[in-house]
């Protein structure tokens, strides 16, 4: 079972996220672009969590927080982008 994402913004830095035991094991950051568009700029995921839909489904997070916020993606990170190729579901968000 995954941990809990959890979503951070402040001033200088954006990010959904996991954490077990205080160590983050994966996060996506992203930055704004104005009002309702985010740039998600860069994903990892920890060794512990490779293969596990880790990264995916901080995708599907953000998703779901873009949808609720009206608020539009641009994928520059590649995992990022490659999510969204491959899942037509999750496109209606894109920029």
């Amino acid at each position: 079972m995954l941990p809990v994402i959890e979503h951070a913004e402040n001033v200088t830095k954006r990010s959904f996220y996991m954490k077990k035991e205080g160590q983050k094991l994966a996060e996506m950051t992203y930055s704004k672009a104005g009002e309702h568009l985010i740039i998600i700029d860069h994903t990892e995921v920890n060794d512990a969590l490779r293969g596990t839909g880790a990264g995916k489904a901080l995708v599907e997070q953000a998703v779901e927080w873009a949808r609720a916020n009206q608020i539009k993606i641009m994928p520059l990170c590649p995992f990022a982008n490659s999510v969204f190729q491959k899942y037509a579901n999750l496109r209606d968000v894109l920029n």
